[in-house]
């Protein structure tokens, strides 16, 4: 079987918001075509029109290829020898960032292929099944402007992601940094009034998870913030300081007894070594997408195993990119939970709206996959809607 095109999708959510910060109005969708007639389909979490010059655009010699040049005529059903193939043909363009984050959407959709050629699950191909069902947690981000709007938003979201058979969710309490969403900027005091509202709420046994998105500027800053969320029974805290800043990230994990989060940014196995190794964090957290799809978080996840961290995968996208990561979870039994955004807490028409997929909640749980490769149907009336959206930015 050979790799006979591949199809760039720009996808914009037709109600999105410029002053968002939320990367799941946008997406960019890739369908791998065969010479036999199977289909994958892939995703990634980056600016859409970049990654589609990172696949379109041309090459004038051998390591400094475009993407989709280089797939063309390689075998779907090897995605790991296909990845490093690709690796070496851009490295002088890709080795990290967007390049190797476009490389994601295309691995997802070869691990997708070579699970439909086997008429199996993906994770069939990718490991052992270590579980009966997997754990998911509800992602809650209110797209609101002012606190009491934001604090009324959470609370009632936390009430309903329980009310749904959630477990676990995660509060996404950025009030200042890079993603202080919504143009909404409030003292650190007011992160502990949430979630501390959000705690009395729900209760003892409902576990919190709280992403501060880069907040602090410090690790003073940082350690004397968590601090206060010691009595309040959390999971974790994700990307609290910069992300090229692993020296502080030791520090902060070997100063505070929660759970350190980090690695929704970085790129290929090789960063999570450096994240581990110097930056200490106690849970690893790939986004299939971004870190070059599935045959390098497989990586991630082996690391993680070897030196005893957890594996909680960031996603902020659609159905393709959960289902990727319910695969992933199968194989893993050091995956507590992934990122799971259900329709009805998410404002995102793109979550809604794009795919039907096998990704279910059920008591907190969910189901291991069964279908044929990620398991994964594009709504097509819905893509076409998406991408007439885009053409309407940019062409």
């Amino acid at each position: 079987m050979k790799i006979t095109r591949i199809d760039c999708h720009i996808l914009l959510d037709p109600d999105y918001n410029p002053a968002a910060t939320s990367s799941a109005q946008d997406d960019l969708v890739v369908e791998v075509h065969t010479d036999e007639g199977i289909v994958g389909i892939g995703e990634t979490d980056l600016n859409p029109w970049i990654a589609r010059e990172c696949i379109e655009a041309p090459g004038t010699h051998t390591m400094d290829q475009g993407l989709g040049s280089v797939y063309l005529g390689l075998d779907p059903l090897d995605p790991p020898k296909a990845w490093w193939t690709a690796y070496q043909a851009t490295a002088m363009t890709g080795r990290r960032g967007a390049l190797v984050n476009a490389m994601g959407a295309i691995d997802m959709a070869l691990w997708d292929i070579a699970g439909k050629a086997a008429d199996a699950p993906t994770w069939t191909l990718l490991g052992e099944r270590s579980r009966d069902h997997l754990g998911a947690y509800a992602s809650l981000q209110p797209e609101v402007s002012n606190f009491d709007d934001y604090l009324s938003s959470m609370l009632q979201w936390a009430k309903s992601a329980k009310d749904m058979g959630f477990l676990a969710a995660k509060l996404e309490t950025t009030f200042s940094g890079p993603y202080a969403n919504m143009g909404l900027h409030e003292k650190d005091e007011r992160m502990t009034e949430v979630i501390a509202a959000v705690r009395s709420q729900v209760g003892p046994d409902f576990i919190l998870m709280v992403d501060v998105q880069y907040a602090f500027d410090s690790v003073d800053r940082a350690r004397r913030v968590l601090e206060t969320w010691i009595d309040l029974d959390i999971f974790f805290v994700e990307t609290p300081l910069w992300t090229d800043d692993l020296d502080d990230y030791r520090a902060l994990a070997e100063s505070i007894p929660i759970r350190i989060a980090a690695g929704e940014w970085l790129s290929t196995h090789y960063e999570f070594e450096d994240l581990v190794h110097r930056g200490h964090v106690a849970v690893l957290q790939p986004d299939i997408g971004r870190v070059g799809g599935l045959t390098e978080a497989v990586k991630v996840t082996r690391l993680a195993a070897e030196t005893g961290k957890l594996v909680v995968p960031h996603l902020w996208k659609t159905g393709i990119s959960v289902a990727a990561a319910a695969h992933l979870a199968t194989v893993t039994p050091h995956m507590p939970f992934f990122e799971f955004l259900p329709p009805p807490l998410c404002e995102s028409r793109l979550r809604k709206e794009l795919v039907v997929d096998e990704v279910t909640l059920s008591e907190g749980r969910v189901s291991i996959p069964e279908r044929p490769g990620l398991g994964v149907e594009l709504n097509r009336d819905s893509l076409e809607l998406f991408k007439e959206a885009a053409r309407r930015v940019r062409p």
